[in-house]
């Protein structure tokens, strides 16, 4: 009896530890910046040459004209993920960001979160998105990069299947919210390394606008030269 009783405690425990253990595994999983199960995704391009891209999350937005005023002063090429509601809402942004010679990634339709969904509502997502992107006149290879990051299963077998790249980060200082000008300054130059890709929110962050400046000022102060995301992969 007791040994029976051991038998099942034992059982039980590993139970635990089991279901437990999958459900924290699937998050890490979804989360990660550097893997996913199928397909290319890059986080950051292994090179000597200190080259970086600087890439845009969502929008466009109405602060658009003043991001693109800020590169344009400072002879800047960047990545602009788009929303595709986003951008059909504003189709003279895109535009504006194709005529001034920046590149367009995929950022999804609504920003959903593209985890636990079908492959019909993956396929949309992807696919409006594309469509905004082309109709903004942009010409060149559309890159995705998932919503806060997240993926999993359908996702990647849909981009691996479509031959697409997802593209993540290695730096992204104003991601947490709430970062001054100066903390996303000092985190960028502390943490870019050749072949960095930098996330930065300036389509929605004063701060974040506010200190692309001093990021470009003081990486090429470092020997930095700024790409585009296409020109980043490549190499």
């Amino acid at each position: 009896m007791r040994r029976s009783m051991r038998r099942w405690l034992v059982g039980g425990v590993v139970g635990i530890v089991v279901v437990s253990a999958v459900p924290a595994g699937l998050y890490v999983l979804a989360n990660s910046r550097t893997y996913q199960v199928a397909g290319r995704l890059v986080d950051r391009v292994e090179t000597d040459e200190k080259v970086v891209a600087l890439t845009f999350d969502d929008g466009p937005t109405a602060r658009t004209p003043d991001v693109l005023r800020t590169l344009g002063e400072l002879q800047v090429p960047a990545t602009f993920y788009l929303v595709g509601e986003d951008l059909a809402a504003h189709p003279e942004y895109g535009a504006a960001i194709v005529g001034a010679g920046h590149e367009i990634g995929n950022h999804s339709y609504s920003h959903r979160r593209m985890v636990l969904v079908s492959g019909d509502t993956v396929r949309e997502e992807i696919e409006r998105t594309d469509a905004e992107i082309r109709r903004a006149g942009y010409p060149g290879p559309i890159s995705f990069r998932p919503p806060y990051g997240k993926k999993l299963w359908t996702l990647p077998h849909y981009l691996a299947d479509h031959d697409r790249t997802s593209v993540t980060w290695d730096v992204e200082p104003d991601s947490a919210g709430g970062a001054s000008r100066e903390a996303i300054v000092g985190d960028t130059l502390a943490e870019t390394r050749p072949g960095s890709i930098i996330l930065l929110h300036v389509m929605y962050g004063p701060e974040s606008l506010a200190a692309v400046p001093e990021i470009v000022y003081g990486l090429r102060a470092q020997g930095y030269r700024f790409v585009t995301v296409s020109e980043l992969l490549a190499r």
